[in-house]
């Protein structure tokens, strides 16, 4: 499908004017995307390569760019804190829990993994969240319009949240909505309460419908959380004290965050992450010069 796509972008290019050859596709299947990627990486011919994808993967493709000294771009993975301080609006807060965890199941980068909630707040963000939740998630048909929850991308996917749910819950946390794994790759939306950092779900990025909430009491125990993990792409903050506001978007050590916004993504937008999380930006100016190079001309003895 994906595929598809990609060649009607083709054909919507060389209608805009774009020359054949200078926008090109290249469908394979996954047994030959290694040896295309290969090539792609390490022909000489290609000035750089921008890859959206996992960590891992991108490791592999920087290694093999690296014969030719290739620019790269990496848009890597991503495990998104969210933290809901006691000053701020809880409307707003669970509105943007929502959007920000389960806008395609849960599968986008920069959804959020892990919910950090201050205690002042905490129990009346868990009573209205779980109450959004009800009204608004529905499992089913992506044909269905009261659908709002899809599959995960794959079998694995469904069985890697699932495997976290039961980690969470064996280690003590208490499982307040869903948890179930469905039928082919469809899994309930889940919320967690309880959840402490040695947990799987606080460890590793969650591709799907799992909402884990972790009860903080200070600023800095928040920020502790939320910074401990090898990558950095996205983050978000919920509070209507500014000064706190700056404090802690300063201090998260990510790419991109969200101030009482669970939506932050726009094409006038830098976009990307910091640590493992990849290199480069797309998006914006920023976005373009990754693009270009930059070219410095020292003019000397030119007489009229």
């Amino acid at each position: 499908m994906i595929s598809r796509l990609h060649v009607l972008v083709l054909q919507l290019a060389e209608q805009a004017g774009i020359p054949a050859g200078v926008f090109n596709v290249v469908p394979c299947s996954r047994e030959k995307t290694p040896s295309v990627g290969e090539v792609l990486c390490t022909d000489p011919l290609v000035a750089k390569i921008s890859f959206t994808g996992s960590t891992a993967t991108g490791k592999i493709l920087l290694k093999m760019a690296a014969d030719t000294v290739k620019k790269a771009s990496m848009e890597l993975g991503g495990h998104a804190p969210f933290i809901v301080f006691d000053s701020a609006d809880v409307d707003a807060a669970v509105s943007g829990a929502m959007a920000s965890k389960f806008r395609n199941s849960g599968q986008t980068c920069v959804c959020s993994n892990r919910f950090l909630v201050q205690s002042g707040i905490h129990d009346r963000f868990m009573e209205k969240l779980s109450q959004a939740m009800d009204a608004e998630l529905r499992v089913g048909h992506g044909l269905d319009p009261e659908t709002t929850q899809g599959p995960l991308i794959n079998s694995r996917a469904a069985e890697k949240v699932a495997q976290q749910v039961s980690d969470a819950v064996s280690r003590g946390a208490t499982l307040l909505k869903g948890g179930k794994r469905l039928d082919g790759s469809f899994m309930e939306p889940t919320l967690l309460t309880g959840v402490t950092t040695d947990m799987l779900c606080m460890k590793e990025e969650t591709f799907g419908p799992l909402l884990p909430v972790v009860r903080f009491n200070t600023e800095e125990e928040a920020l502790a959380i939320a910074n401990a993990s090898h990558v950095g792409l996205a983050g978000y903050c919920y509070s209507q004290d500014v000064s706190q506001i700056w404090r802690v978007a300063e201090a998260l050590e990510v790419g991109i965050v969200g101030v009482n916004e669970g939506l932050l993504s726009t094409a006038e937008a830098t976009f990307g992450g910091v640590k493992q999380s990849g290199l480069g930006r797309e998006g914006s100016k920023y976005g373009i010069e990754e693009y270009l190079e930059v070219k410095y001309m020292c003019f000397g003895n030119l007489k009229p």
